[in-house]
């Protein structure tokens, strides 16, 4: 293959040039040019998409056959030459080597271009050769039933622009509207409807995380915006409204079911497979298979420095086995140059249009491979307390770092509660490090134990399991556990808290008193007896749209005989109540005081 080529492939992965060039098209100066179109004789770099598309269309009615320049103007010597000078010079190396034939790149779709990072178009001209590759590196492919792929390749029948249900891979508790952005293979580019290209993401087409519009409703879900929403949340219903007007659906039959996985991890060290680039996720690359752990495999990139190298489950679907690209039709990026030898004859030839921006640099090699994710498991049997719904949790989070998956942890059980904000209260009055947690389109701040290794997640766990209310055993770093001793002796509730449960619930229009009046029959001990934690319980249960003030009767330190002394001056000047929060303290306060009266 030319030297080109080989440059073109190996800058793939390398950090974009930084010195001043102008765009190919305008000829102006700006740094750093987004779009790059490879070509036989070098790289054109262009300052837009409309640059690029422009280049591409004058491109095809006539390029120089020695710079690749669109031939402009009717006083070229030649048609196929831009100038004199680059015919005399083409025609002079044609001379030298009349053996080389030069490679034209053919014009490539504008639908196929976007303004969003990782913006990739390939033809390959010469498929990647798996067995000699496997000859010369004396290995082997991992068999095909390791892997969770269809046997009989399903059919991608999608087109660009059609919408469809996925769940928001930030948030898998939800599923939200998206958009076919990208088709290459059997691989769908998706964005979610509300959201921006940064936040793309791919998927196969036989995925179990997408489906017809209509599927979360005849499944008694409901769609929500995706994480990060760009408008105010109550704008949703009438954006929903209006993205789905008129919008082209994928049609059910084009969706494929999900094919089974291996029952066991059945992969061995040294095993060659097809992976995708988790940092460059448009990529599908050699890989090996270079360490194992239980469910977990470490995916090794040949060729390339650790930074890349990722652990996932085996039956990951973004895994292939050998010659699954070739099959599918989609690119394989070949082994990097760090093991390369002799004149890289496993590189294919390939032409890319790419956004710099998106190139990830690699890093230094790792002398081992880091530690397999960490894995939170979600007991649903346990009981999730007053504010959350354990149906509505996922069976598992995980994450590379404690922090990270501490984070999933707190973002699923926000997911799994109508009250999200009493659940950020709470957890905002713990001590510990804080840490950001974005809900609803905003971030808000924690605190957690401090967390540096796996096992002081034990130290989370509890620390929300006593602030929420829910079974200490909600949570836990086992997958596998017998039935939860917690929940099983926990005593039945009192026939003093059964009578008012059944009143509250035979009451069609409850009030205020009688909100109130539960409350403290719930609460077995007189108000002055209460703590600060029962004090918060009572306002949460008498009206839960004053929960979002707990941390404040924390700070304050408002316990049952300072509940009892409060007025609204003391509730708006020092602990800064709005005056419609403090009224509304005030008068549970009052009720509480005449309920209190009344038992004596």
């Amino acid at each position: 293959m030319s030297s080109t080529s080989s440059t073109n492939v190996t800058k793939l992965r390398g950090r974009p040039s930084k010195k001043t060039v102008s765009c190919t098209w305008c000829n102006e100066g700006k740094l750093p040019l987004k779009y790059v179109l490879p070509t036989t004789n070098g790289k054109k770099e262009f300052c837009s998409e409309t640059c690029l598309s422009e280049f591409r269309k004058a491109y095809v009615k006539g390029a120089c056959l020695n710079c690749d320049n669109v031939i402009r103007g009717n006083s070229n010597p030649s048609k196929d030459y831009c100038s004199v000078y680059c015919m005399n010079k083409h025609q002079k190396r044609a001379e030298i080597t009349s053996r080389v034939v030069p490679v034209i790149p053919q014009p490539i779709a504008n639908s196929t271009v976007e303004s969003s990072p990782g913006t990739f178009q390939y033809e390959t001209f010469m498929p990647f050769d798996w067995d000699e590759y496997l000859r010369e590196t004396k290995s082997v492919a991992a068999p095909n039933d390791c892997f969770k792929q269809a046997v009989n390749l399903p059919q991608n029948e999608f087109k660009i622009g059609m919408k469809l249900e996925a769940l928001d891979p930030r948030n898998v508790t939800s599923t939200c509207i998206a958009t076919v952005v990208y088709i290459q293979g059997l691989r769908l580019r998706l964005r979610l409807d509300g959201s921006d290209n940064k936040n793309d993401f791919w998927r196969l087409v036989d995925s179990s995380e997408i489906h017809p519009i209509g599927h979360c409703e005849k499944s008694g879900g409901m769609l929500q915006p995706p994480l990060g929403f760009r408008m105010n949340a109550s704008s949703w219903p009438m954006f929903l409204l209006k993205t789905l007007n008129g919008a082209e659906m994928a049609p059910a039959k084009i969706f494929q079911r999900e094919p089974p996985g291996p029952r066991t991890n059945l992969f061995e060290i040294g095993q060659k497979l097809e992976a995708v680039d988790k940092k460059n996720p448009q990529l599908i690359c050699c890989a090996t298979v270079g360490n194992i752990k239980q469910d977990q495999i470490y995916v090794t990139f040949d060729g390339w420095r650790g930074a890349f190298d990722y652990w996932c489950r085996y039956d990951s679907r973004d895994i292939f086995p050998v010659g699954w690209c070739a099959k599918t039709g989609h690119p394989l990026q070949p082994p990097g140059q760090k093991n390369a030898t002799g004149n890289n004859r496993f590189k294919a030839r390939t032409m890319t249009i790419i956004s710099t921006s998106d190139v990830q640099s690699p890093e230094a090699d790792t002398s081992a491979p880091p530690p397999p994710p960490i894995t939170v498991y979600m007991h649903k049997a346990c009981l999730g307390g007053p504010l959350i719904d354990t149906i509505q949790l996922p069976s598992s989070v995980e994450d590379t770092t404690p922090t990270a998956v501490a984070k999933k942890l707190v973002t699923a059980l926000l997911a799994a509660s109508s009250k999200a904000e009493t659940i950020l209260a709470r957890l905002g009055a713990l001590r510990g490090d804080e840490i950001a947690i974005s809900h609803g389109g905003s971030t808000y701040t924690i605190k957690l134990s401090t967390l540096q290794k796996a096992s002081d997640l034990e130290h989370v766990f509890a620390d929300i399991s006593t602030s929420l209310g829910c079974c200490q055993q909600l949570f836990s770093l086992e997958a596998n556990r017998s039935e939860c001793s917690a929940c099983e002796t926990k005593p039945p509730p009192t026939k003093r808290k059964a009578a008012a449960e059944q009143e509250a619930a035979t009451s069609t229009t409850p009030t205020d008193t009688s909100l109130a009046d539960s409350a403290v029959t719930t609460h077995k001990t007189p108000p002055p007896e209460w703590g600060i934690e029962e004090v918060i319980q009572f306002i949460e249960s008498a009206d839960p749209c004053l929960g979002v003030h707990a941390d404040l009767f924390r700070k304050h330190e408002i316990d049952g005989k300072a509940l009892l002394l409060l007025n609204s001056d003391m509730m708006m000047k020092y602990m800064g109540l709005k005056l419609g929060p403090a009224l509304k303290i005030l008068n549970l306060v009052q009720r509480v005081k005449g309920r209190r009266h009344n038992v004596h």
